[in-house]
């Protein structure tokens, strides 16, 4: 996320006041326990991808204040000079754990737990939400389109439409480990390896005197995978037959690979004539490109009417994920050490969603043995193990009423340490390895989970000790 910029005043100022306070208060050096998690999938979706934590380590590992940084605070007028001098010499050195991009993740699950002196710990919230926010709302959306192409390749097509350069190349990053085939953004396949993919645009067709000229001068450049934009003026009285004359000329030559694009128009319906006149001119494995404003429900319906289709490029409604533009994660305190034991903390509101699991926490996974499937997520205080060799009861926590028991199951720790005393200790793997590795996570999900509509609902449940733990603060605080 930093390519070299320093970001560290990219932060909420509160997080610069509520600092300069502890400093004054003596709390400085206070350790705290923080957790990042998310409250509702995007869209009402099943599951959400979890993503950019690469990024989230380099922003920790650069974070440092110029003297111009203090400089411009000071000129604010309300920072004392101890806590200027605090940032002067700053260091990180908390202890860092998060779950692997790739991971796909539910509500209220602690996704990345943050322990250490709480002027640390609070200054790098904003930027931990924006990068983490931001990367896995656009994983999660890439993987609903992806599986709406039912196997055939998605490229991510968005930079013109992104939210800024940074929308544009971590949307790129975040789009491939949600599944996406590449992308069309150069600079994301220089600096993340994600493979970018493009032919040409209508411009390349109206700038030769003619659409047939237009096609035999790309095919002369690139007739080893000449994919031609064929709706510039009429798809199958004319983009079509020419696309034909070309890939004819070019076996000839001893080329055999190619395909068309179509970017407008009824594209259910022009797919199946154009592959219909494609196959037989003899053209059976040429492939056809859809792009236009598509997501996975239009992807969804065009392949319910039967278009001939063999990939998407998907743009806006990808990489800004059009229909809900925000994931929601948040950044809350939930546990202090005092006298060297762990203080749990919570946050009540009204509104119940909004009320905090308690506690230094860790999410485990609970599989199935027998099919591998995912069956829960528990939620247990740092110190609690489940055993695997006796039966466990789970509860849906928003109806109690509602539990399953399982057996026969394997447990897996989702969190990773990543930081140990402010060092990092994390295997950073490749984005194609984060890409894989999310396939291979979401093919242990239920299709049910998965589902666009009224998905199944995935039991996330609290342990029986946090669940103790958490009714105690609520009816210490509730009585206030």
């Amino acid at each position: 996320m930093t390519d070299g910029r320093n970001l560290s005043m990219l932060m909420d100022f509160y997080e610069l006041t509520m600092s300069n306070g502890y400093l004054k208060n003596g709390l400085g050096d206070t350790i705290v326990y923080f957790d990042m998690f998310f409250r509702r999938v995007p869209e009402n979706g099943g599951y959400a991808i979890f993503a950019g934590l690469e990024q989230v380590i380099s922003y920790i590992e650069s974070l440092k204040f110029t003297e111009e940084d203090i400089e411009f605070l000071r000129a604010k007028g309300i920072f004392c000079e101890e806590f200027l001098d605090y940032l002067r010499d700053f260091k990180f050195t908390c202890n860092v754990w998060a779950v692997p991009e790739g991971t796909p993740v539910f509500p209220n699950e602690p996704l990345v737990t943050v322990r250490g002196p709480v002027i640390q710990a609070q200054l790098i919230e904003t930027m931990l939400l924006l990068i983490l926010n931001h990367q896995s709302l656009i994983a999660t959306k890439a993987s609903r389109i992806v599986r709406a192409a039912q196997g055939r390749p998605v490229m991510e097509f968005g930079s013109r439409r992104a939210q800024g350069a940074d929308g544009a190349v971590y949307g790129a990053r975040a789009a491939y480990i949600g599944g996406c085939a590449g992308t069309a953004c150069t600079i994301s396949d220089r600096d993340f390896s994600v493979p970018a993919l493009g032919t040409m645009a209508h411009s390349w067709v109206q700038l030769f005197p003619s659409e047939i000229d237009a096609f035999r001068a790309y095919a002369e450049c690139y007739p080893d995978n000449c994919v031609l934009l064929v709706d510039t003026y009429n798809v199958l009285k004319s983009g079509v037959p020419n696309a034909i004359k070309v890939f004819r000329e070019l076996a000839e030559k001893g080329y055999n690979c190619g395909g068309i694009r179509i970017d407008s128009g009824d594209i259910a319906y022009l797919s199946k004539k154009a592959r219909k006149m494609l196959d037989e001119a003899g053209f059976p494995n040429h492939k056809i490109v859809a792009s236009n404003s598509l997501d996975e429900y239009l992807i969804r319906d065009l392949l319910v009417q039967g278009a001939a289709l063999d990939s998407f490029g998907v743009g806006e409604r990808l990489v800004t994920s059009k229909a809900e533009p925000v994931f929601g994660g948040v950044y809350k305190l939930v546990a202090v050490e005092e006298n060297g034991k762990i203080s749990p903390r919570i946050k009540l509101s009204e509104n119940t969603a909004k009320i905090t699991n308690p506690g230094f926490k860790k999410p485990v996974r609970l599989f199935c043995k027998n099919t591998g499937k995912a069956l829960a997520d528990v939620i247990l205080l740092e110190n609690e193990r489940i055993d695997e060799s006796s039966p466990y009861e789970i509860f849906d926590p928003e109806h109690t009423y509602k539990k399953k028991l399982l057996t026969d199951f394997s447990v897996k720790e989702l969190q990773k340490a990543v930081f140990e005393k402010g060092v990092c200790v994390y295997d950073r793997p490749s984005v194609e390895e984060i890409r894989e590795y999310c396939q291979q996570e979401l093919s242990k999900i239920w299709d049910e989970v998965k589902r666009f509509e009224n998905p199944h609902k995935y039991y996330v449940d609290l342990s029986h000790d946090l669940w103790n733990m958490k009714q105690e603060l609520l009816d210490r605080y509730f009585h206030l």
